[in-house]
């Protein structure tokens, strides 16, 4: 059986400024139509910026979606047409004020593909020289450094519960080493 849907009418019902919300209609496999309802993202990098071998940078800051304090690995949204690294870079800059000698490739991944199309590229930073950190004005954030093995602790202990960061930290003691 063929699984793929073919766009029958696109529409954007809502024109963010990060984000925008679709309302497709979509023609199924089975000829019939249906609607998709979906966030259209333009993607995002996370860097798992390192100390050393084994301290990592984190940080934190209010989330309002979940009304809590998170602590992340640094992350942020693509600007149009901007290349990847070039966004690494700047989001490890304006969130923790870090700038970093090597940027590696981990993963690329969906975050949410039941109502997202965004893709989130994670790497890590080593090589680390200090600055001074430059938020955007929205952005309010604190960093912390933990341990590898402190934040898996953290994780276990749902104190850590950032999927990018779930996923990253997983990912680095499971295929990076």
């Amino acid at each position: 059986m063929k699984f793929t849907e073919k766009a029958y009418k696109k529409e954007k019902v809502y024109l963010g400024k990060a984000v925008d919300f679709c309302n497709d209609v979509v023609i199924l496999p089975n000829k019939e139509k249906a609607t998709r309802e979906y966030l259209d993202h333009p993607g995002a990098v996370a860097v798992v910026p390192f100390l050393n071998k084994t301290d990592i940078i984190f940080v934190k800051q209010f989330r309002y979606p979940v009304n809590q304090v998170t602590y992340e690995i640094p992350a942020g949204k693509l600007d149009k047409k901007e290349p990847l690294i070039k966004c690494v870079r700047r989001e490890l800059k304006e969130e923790t004020g870090y700038s970093a000698k090597t940027i590696k490739k981990l993963l690329s991944f969906w975050p949410t593909p039941a109502f997202s199309n965004e893709v989130l590229h994670i790497y890590t930073a080593s090589g680390l020289s200090e600055g001074n950190n430059c938020p955007d004005e929205d952005e309010f954030v604190e960093t912390a450094v933990l341990s590898y093995k402190e934040a898996l602790e953290m994780i276990k202990k749902g104190r850590i519960k950032d999927s990018k960061t779930i996923i990253a930290l997983t990912y680095l003691g499971t295929y990076d080493k």
